[in-house]
Order: C-alpha cells, then structure tokens, then sequence
C-alpha cells in the first residue's frame, strides 16, 4: 500500500521511519510512504504557503492553490492502468475519530493521500474540493496534522504480516475483535517480586502455575474487570453483540472482581 503525505515538515517523518519494529514495514515497503511538500509548489521567490484570513482573525491559512498543485502531482506520480484513485484524508479536529476498526480498514487498503494541515487550518474551498475524509485522534487541537498522521501510519504499520514478529501479538491488543473488542489484560515480567516504592510485589501466582486454561480464564477476567471500570461502554458492546459468555457474566456479576 501507498500513502503520500502532504506536509510543510516532511523531516519530522524521517526518524520514525527508521526508529523502532514498525521500521519493517516502512523498509520492506509494506507500508510505502512518500513526502511531498506544498511549499514546492507555491509560486513567487518566497514560495509562499499561507495568508492571513479573509474576514479578519488570528493567526494564518494555508492557501489552497499549493495544496492542489501539490494533490495534482501525487496523482500524476500515482496513475497506473486501471488503479482507482486514492482517496484524499486531511486530519482535523472535525473528523472521525480514528479507532482500531478503521486502522484495520486502512490496513487493508492500497493507501491514500494525507494532508497535514497547519496554522489556523486550511482553506475550506480545497477542502470541499479535494477532501474526501476527515480524521482526528480525538477532542483537542494540535499545532498540526503531522503527529495524526505518524499515529495512522503507526497503527497500520504494526498491522503488517510479519512486522511484530510475533503473528499472534496485535491480535491481543486492547479493542481487537480477538479480545471481544475489550480492553487488553495487565502483562507482567521478570523479577518474580519486585521491591518498589509501595514494598514488595509479586506476580500474580496463577501466571506463574503453567496451567494455560488457568492462566487463559485469569486474563479474560483482567480483560472483563479492566474495560467494566474504565471503559463500560465497550462492555455494552460486546454485550449487545452477544460476544460474553456465562463465565463472563457470572465472573462481572460478583461484588469485588479486582
């Protein structure tokens, strides 16, 4: 799969490319993931990108003509015989907020066009024009579109057949359908006991006994407690969508459950 990233600051992606296990997908092209920058495609000595906003008001707006030469050149780099044209996603508080169902679609996808917007936003018109989704992290503004960007690049990228070295590893994240679209259990390592600032802590005996079906039923109530205190209306969900079983039930039916 192909993404473009439109974006004023293409060396913040630079690092995350080569940093971390989600570089495999990034290297081996899995994840292919090109940089363009719309000020390369502003006219004038200055290349100018921005401008104040008509109406009075803080701050700047980028300008749309930049953005669409710069959408117009990623199309005619992209074009091949019969490829469907790549849907253009622009990051804003505005849009849907992106959850593991739809870094899943994007996992599956053949990519698309991402517009980093910054300043006070972009010009609306190239966004009636040229936008065909919105996508934001959550309810708050960032100086920029860069950092959701990276997010979706990320999400997807540890999606990638072969990426986390272990197959079975984003099948156990917190939200995955293998999880019953829950909250991920509490994970523990060595030392057997370790000395913190509250004294000692032991890991709990039934991960350390070898009996998986145990150990299996200890995580599924972790999971089921976890969500019901921090997150009830994924409980609901997987409720409603018949996904708990009785054990599930009579397990959160109990008064103290952690």
């Amino acid at each position: 799969m192909r993404f473009d990233v439109i974006t004023l600051f293409p060396e913040l992606f630079e690092p995350f490319f080569k940093s971390g296990i989600t570089r495999r997908a990034f290297e081996s092209k899995q994840v292919d993931v090109r940089l363009w920058n719309p000020r390369d495609f502003a006219e004038g000595n200055y290349r100018r990108v921005d401008d104040r906003p008509f109406g009075g008001g803080p701050g700047m707006v980028m300008m749309a003509e930049p953005l669409w030469q710069c959408l117009q050149a990623i199309r005619a780099d992209r074009a091949e015989p019969g490829e469907k044209r790549a849907p253009v996603v622009l990051f804003s508080p505005i849009g849907q907020r992106l959850d593991h169902a739809g870094a899943t679609q994007w996992a599956a996808s053949t990519g698309a066009v991402l517009v980093c917007g910054r300043y006070e936003g972009i010009d609306q018109r190239f966004i009636d024009a040229c936008v065909d989704q919105q996508i934001s992290l959550g309810d708050f503004v960032l100086s920029g579109g860069e950092i959701a960007a990276l997010a979706l690049l990320d999400s997807v990228a540890r999606l990638m057949p072969g990426v986390l070295g272990d197959e079975g590893s984003h099948q156990q994240d917190s939200f995955n359908p293998a999880l019953d679209g829950l909250l991920d259990s509490p994970h523990h390592t060595r030392p057997e006991v370790w000395n913190g600032p509250q004294g000692p802590m032991a890991v709990p005996d039934v991960l350390q006994g070898g009996h998986h079906e145990r150990i299996a039923r200890y995580r599924r109530e972790q999971s089921l407690a976890l969500t019901a205190r921090l997150r009830p209306e994924l409980l609901e969900e997987a409720r409603a969508a018949g996904r708990l079983s009785k054990a599930d039930e009579a397990f959160l039916s109990q008064p103290k459950r952690l």
